[in-house]
């Protein structure tokens, strides 16, 4: 029988407000989709968070049997500076800061976005779609809403109407907005718009003469609004209607608020039963800020590059610490944060490592049915990460007395309890017993640093060729060596 038949899963639905008990449209499978990164630039933290978020709820889906089609995209065109429908397109300004063509700087940090991920120990998703590969679905779905007669085109561009829509529906129900307060609360078009009003949203825009990336289409050469790419996607994959759609907070409104009237209008259904968000990262109390040099890349974290953190963290550790808050709580990251969950996570994997030590005995004396129940518990109270940890260290006092042979279990039990901290820990928050690659690590560092010795002492020789021969070739194998007034250091 699948595992989920005899869990009750209960999702917090951000369209309710509410705790629902989560109900798939197909029973055994279930249809996710969640917003990716425009890649403009290297993947920030609060990104990387929101991202591991979902990766432990697909996860847990996988984990309980049932079969996921998890769909992330990547924006790699129409996503416009401060999310607004006027402005220049943030990969087409990257690309004319730099002197690169569009699709070089999508590639670059599309590959530092899966490198970090994969770093992390995150499953890849089912389908990673991108923005650029579904312009054509992207032109349907505007014809189809043309139709209707609440998409209009202006001067080469299409526009949403959101008041005409909202006669007949509720634009604003996800974020708990009212269509007449958001007229209230905004001025007056100055005449130079094209807009009917100031909260419709562009589904395509006409390309100015500058503009690096256009298609050709019925109305312009342009490209498409930034909300209509996950409408084209999410729908293709998984169907006018599908289970769940997720992302961070500050995409409720008007990124997915915007996605559930095209889809609306296009479909006449609403298209997701549960919408998920989450919360945001905030670094030493504040807001992250690359203007403010208050901000941090995971790479940093791993490489110790930075000036926030005392030294280099492990990326398991990183996501011990970040699965310690519920996803939808906002998480401060700090020094003194990260140092107590690297103390946590090193216990925790001290106990599962002894895990193969314990003796079984004739009877056991602990209760590991109800212990692993309380597990499950805490996932399905809307994936509640912090209470399952919490449930872990219960299950390392567990492998404590049962060393010291103050309880005991007969071998089912210790398989049983074995086979739980197991799945938990590594299956379902996706963490990884990093001691062999410390091993590792203390190989390496004691072998770069005797060519180290031997690079100072080719120096102090005037052996300039042999120096830069050794410096060159660790650069090439991806060591760099840094010269100081403290000596040389390197870095990965």
């Amino acid at each position: 029988m699948p595992l989920y038949k005899s869990q009750q899963l209960k999702i917090y639905n951000s369209l309710s407000g509410e705790k629902e008990v989560f109900t798939p449209i197909h029973e055994g499978n279930v249809g996710m989709y969640v917003c990716g990164p425009t890649v403009y630039s290297n993947v920030h933290l609060g990104n990387l968070r929101t991202f591991m978020s979902f990766d432990v709820i697909f996860r847990y889906f996988q984990h309980l049997d049932y079969k996921v089609r998890y769909v992330r995209n990547i924006t790699d065109v129409g996503h416009i500076v401060d999310d607004v429908d006027e402005g220049e397109d943030k990969i087409a300004k990257k690309a004319r800061l730099e002197q690169l063509e569009p699709m070089e700087v999508v590639q670059r940090y599309t590959v530092d976005f899966h490198e970090i991920l994969g770093a992390f120990n995150f499953l890849p998703p089912s389908i990673e779609p991108t923005a650029t590969g579904h312009i054509i679905e992207q032109i349907e779905i505007i014809k189809k809403i043309i139709e209707t007669g609440i998409g209009y085109e202006a001067n080469g561009s299409v526009y949403f109407d959101v008041v005409k829509f909202n006669e007949t529906n509720h634009y604003g129900r996800l974020s708990g907005r009212n269509i007449e307060d958001m007229l209230a609360n905004t001025r007056d078009l100055d005449g130079q718009s094209d807009k009917r009003n100031p909260q419709d949203f562009a589904l395509w825009k006409k390309a100015e003469p500058q503009h690096i990336m256009r298609w050709p289409s019925p109305w312009s050469d342009g490209f498409p609004g930034w909300h209509l790419e996950c409408t084209a996607m999410s729908t293709k994959y998984l169907g006018n209607h599908f289970d769940i759609h997720g992302g961070g907070m500050d995409l409720k409104f008007p990124h997915h608020e915007c996605e559930i009237a095209q889809n609306e209008a296009c479909t006449g259904q609403t298209p997701v039963n549960y919408w998920l968000h989450a919360n945001m990262l905030t670094l030493n109390g504040k807001k992250m800020a690359k203007s403010t040099g208050n901000n941090i890349l995971p790479r940093e974290i791993l490489t110790g590059e930075n000036t926030i953190l005392s030294k280099a963290f492990s990326a398991s550790v990183t996501r011990f610490f970040m699965l310690q808050a519920h996803y939808r709580s906002i998480l401060d990251f700090s020094d003194d944060a990260i140092v107590a969950a690297e103390k946590g996570y090193k216990r925790l994997m001290e106990a599962m490592s002894s895990l193969d030590s314990i003796q079984k005995a004739p009877q056991s004396t602990l209760n590991i049915a109800e212990w692993k129940q309380w597990c499950y518990d805490a996932m399905n109270d809307d994936f509640n990460t912090p209470i399952l940890i919490a449930q872990l260290f219960e299950g390392v006092r567990f492998v404590n007395v049962l060393k010291e042979g103050k309880e005991t279990l007969t071998a089912e039990g210790l398989k049983t309890f074995a086979t739980a901290m197991n799945g938990f820990v590594f299956d379902v928050l996706g963490l990884e017993d990093e001691k062999v690659a410390d091993g590792n690590n203390d190989k390496l560092e004691g072998t770069v640093n005797l060519l180290i010795e031997m690079r100072k002492q080719a120096r102090e020789n005037k052996n300039f060729a042999l120096s830069d021969q050794i410096r060159d070739q660790l650069l090439a194998l991806g060591i760099q060596l840094k010269d100081g007034k403290e000596g040389t250091t390197f870095s990965l």
